[in-house]
């Protein structure tokens, strides 16, 4: 949740360009279990699926702009997509275009950010006017 801040301007650069959706798995530092000193929460491990979707309300709040979903209880797209703890993922025609280092080492904004600026050039480089004379 510390790190939504800075996706969070990243979702409202652009907004334009892409849709933003944020799968909130498992909780990784759950108050307990092994407690983050610097959580801004204090969220228990989830016993049932109504729990994580409570928690998920929370980040919801701070990512507007963005949907939120939740992993079912057998964490199934966590495991899919290895993000324990957090990772970034771009997906464009049903395909893995940009997959980011696990969190929290491997979780770079600047990638994403950089990877959607290019693509925001690339669309208004292809983008040609037909003149009908």
């Amino acid at each position: 949740m510390t790190r939504l801040v800075a996706f969070q301007r990243v979702v409202s650069q652009y907004l334009d360009i892409a849709d933003f959706l944020v799968v909130y798995i498992e909780e990784a530092h759950p108050s307990d279990g092994w407690v983050s000193s610097d959580a801004p929460y204090q969220i228990p491990k989830h016993r049932c699926l109504e729990d994580r979707l409570r928690a998920a309300q929370l980040m919801l709040a701070q990512v507007p702009g963005s949907n939120v979903v939740v992993d079912s209880m057998d964490n199934s797209s966590n495991a899919a997509y290895g993000a324990y703890f957090e990772r970034l993922y771009i997906v464009r025609d049903e395909r893995v275009v940009y997959q980011g280092g696990r969190g929290p080492e491997g979780y770079q904004i600047s990638e994403l950010r950089d990877w959607l600026e290019q693509y925001r050039n690339d669309l208004a480089n292809s983008q040609t006017s037909v003149l009908h004379v």
